[in-house]
């Protein structure tokens, strides 16, 4: 049996949400006007809440990019992961993942973000599958619109049961990382939660259940834990 070990991204994996800094980054660029900036601020502060639309976050990040070429976007992206997003990487996160392929675990990133951005965050940690937002593209540019089930709450579940189904796996004996209160479905479904860095909401959740409870920093070289999951631990 072949176990999973999953992981949301922005928080989680990284010291940051790189949507904002995405936009930012467009921003800074001319692509996109100074102006959203305040906008997505006030959407990401209902975010933190619980209470996002996410359908019309990407309505709203995305206009900078209706009309832009596909190839144009990836370079972006590309400077845009290994010039700001790389620093930004936990190294207890680096070995948490390097722990389950030691266990031979399967490793799955899977993000409320678009995938052009998670792919390439993904392949710096050596995780080669990965579950975002996937972007509508028409004759080589983007629309600005998004495709299929966002990757969102329980959308992440959705599409999660929709990879297992493609990929023959189960989440027997799963594991499950988050930092937010959006991912209380995945946390529920996996078989083992584990919270990191979590805000007070998650956090009494991941008291209520004895959740393990991960304290991962940028500038520590070890991370301290708390609590304790159902059955196996996660480390």
């Amino acid at each position: 049996m072949t176990i999973l070990a999953i992981f949301d991204m922005d928080d989680t994996l990284i010291d940051c949400d790189s949507s904002s800094l995405w936009l930012r980054y467009l921003v800074q660029r001319g692509v996109a006007a100074a102006d959203m900036l305040v906008t997505e601020q006030a959407m990401m502060q209902a975010y933190y809440l619980g209470e996002l639309s996410m359908a019309q976050y990407m309505d709203f990040t995305l206009q900078p990019l209706s009309g832009v070429a596909v190839s144009e976007v990836e370079r972006w992206a590309d400077d845009f992961v290994s010039s700001i997003i790389a620093t930004r990487i936990y190294p207890a996160a680096r070995r948490q993942i390097e722990w389950h392929r030691q266990q031979g675990n399967k490793l799955l990133i899977i993000s409320a973000t678009a995938d052009f951005i998670v792919r390439r965050v993904a392949a710096m940690l050596g995780v080669s599958e990965v579950i975002a937002i996937e972007l509508e593209q028409v004759a080589g540019n983007f629309t600005g619109a998004t495709k299929g089930i966002l990757s969102f709450r329980e959308g992440k579940v959705e599409r999660l049961q929709a990879w297992l189904q493609n990929h023959g796996n189960s989440l027997q004996g799963s594991y499950g990382y988050s930092d937010s209160v959006n991912d209380l479905p995945l946390l529920h479904a996996v078989q083992h939660a584990c919270v990191v860095n979590p805000a007070p909401a998650l956090k009494q959740v991941s008291d209520q259940h004895q959740w393990r409870q991960y304290d991962w920093q940028l500038a520590q070289d070890e991370h301290s834990v708390t609590g304790q999951t159902q059955g196996a631990a996660c480390r």
